[in-house]
């Protein structure tokens, strides 16, 4: 579990590493890669022994009897999340987007509206316009400096052409970790409207001290005829190349439409995926999860405070996640002023806010998954590159 050990990615077909000159213009022998929300550490040992354990075997054929593989599943949510899962409710899909897509897919038709609370993860936008359905934007409200939902004016916004809602618990990239309260608003709305709620949940094992996570599935019971749960083992334990999600659904008519689904598509997991989040959801992961927690929080506190000693700029305050949400509004400049002084000046490959929807237009998320060397670089060089407003 050394976090501080630098490992170099580049020249390995690293998307965050090897893209960021590529996609922004910053140098890849000098930059640092705050963008792709992947870390970049090491997982568990328990992940790495799986591996070599295939290795060793040397055959890589087809996977068969998922059984030790959904129970770690339901082990590790019953264990970390107080959330009982059936294992017939486990779908194995290629990864979280490829689960929403399928959920396009399995409950929507072209044409149909789907709901996204903004900003929010660029991926879902991309998949609904790719599918031909319509994305519906609500923006988020900032209350206290965090982001709030408003329910009453995304009523108004309803035409009733809307069939589905992408919701995101723990929310990225704000780091809100949503209360209870929240989530049961999240599910009247969804019911006002007789929508599809799909909670993606993929950053629910990423969060701080002070906050608790709760499962969309533990908030009301009466939500089950409605509700998709989506999670991974890749985001916690860093194995996203491994392209393997969960897709959980308990009511039995979703469950067949996206059996259905699963089938026509041909869809199935690859074994290296399953060996990999076996591994990681066992108490040696657990481990590991504690030690990068407390490793993080450190991480976060030195981007949040060094980015908030630069006039304008505010980090929102994180409850969860790796990604922080840093507001640039208050500096005066639009936003290709200062994402120029980001990537020109200090070098630094961070996502652009306005990919994330409404709302999100004088914004940066930076990745803070990285040893602690890069972190102290990169609050030196931000600080250097807005030098001119100290």
């Amino acid at each position: 579990m050394n976090f501080d050990e630098i490992i170099d990615r580049r020249n390995t077909h690293s998307a965050k590493w090897d893209a960021m000159e590529p996609v922004y213009g910053v140098p890849r022998d000098e930059g640092i890669a705050m963008w792709v929300a992947d870390m970049d550490f090491r997982p568990p040992q328990s992940v790495q022994d799986a591996l070599e354990t295939m290795k060793d075997q040397g055959v890589y054929g087809y996977y068969a009897d998922e059984k030790s593989y959904k129970d770690s599943i339901c082990w590790w949510m019953e264990t970390r999340h107080n959330w009982t899962v059936d294992p017939a409710a486990i779908f194995t899909t290629h990864g979280l987007v490829n689960g929403t897509s399928m959920c396009v897919d399995s409950f929507t038709k072209p044409g149909d509206g789907v709901v996204l609370f903004t900003p929010v993860y660029h991926a879902f936008a991309r998949v609904i316009e790719a599918s031909d359905r319509q994305v519906v934007e609500c923006p988020l409200v900032v209350e206290s400096g965090k982001y709030k939902l408003d329910f009453a004016a995304y009523d108004a916004q309803m035409t009733g052409n809307e069939t589905m809602l992408v919701f995101c618990s723990p929310h990225n990239p704000g780091g809100r970790v949503w209360s209870r309260d929240e989530l049961q608003g999240v599910i009247d709305f969804a019911k006002r409207h007789d929508l599809i709620l799909v909670s993606d949940e993929i950053h629910h094992d990423l969060v701080f001290p002070g906050a608790t996570h709760i499962p969309m599935a533990n908030v009301d019971d009466s939500v089950v005829d409605r509700l998709v749960m989506m999670t991974a083992t890749t985001k916690t334990f860093n194995i996203a190349g491994s392209h393997s999600g969960n897709v959980i659904i308990h009511d039995p008519d979703l469950r067949a439409r996206f059996q259905k689904r699963m089938n026509a598509m041909g869809i199935s997991p690859n074994s290296f995926g399953i060996y990999m989040a076996e591994a990681a959801y066992s108490e040696t992961g657990a481990a590991w999860l504690e030690a990068l927690i407390a490793y993080l929080d450190e991480n976060r506190r030195i981007l949040d405070e060094g980015l908030n000693s630069i006039p304008g700029v505010k980090s929102m305050p994180m409850e969860a996640t790796y990604l922080s949400w840093a507001d640039f509004s208050g500096t005066g400049m639009n936003s290709d002023e200062f994402i120029k002084r980001v990537q020109e000046d200090a070098k630094i490959a961070a996502n652009h806010g306005i990919t994330f929807g409404k709302g999100g237009e004088q914004y940066l998320r930076f990745n803070f998954a990285t040893p602690r060397a890069n972190i102290i670089e990169a609050v030196s060089r931000l600080k250097d590159a807005f030098s001119d407003m100290q």
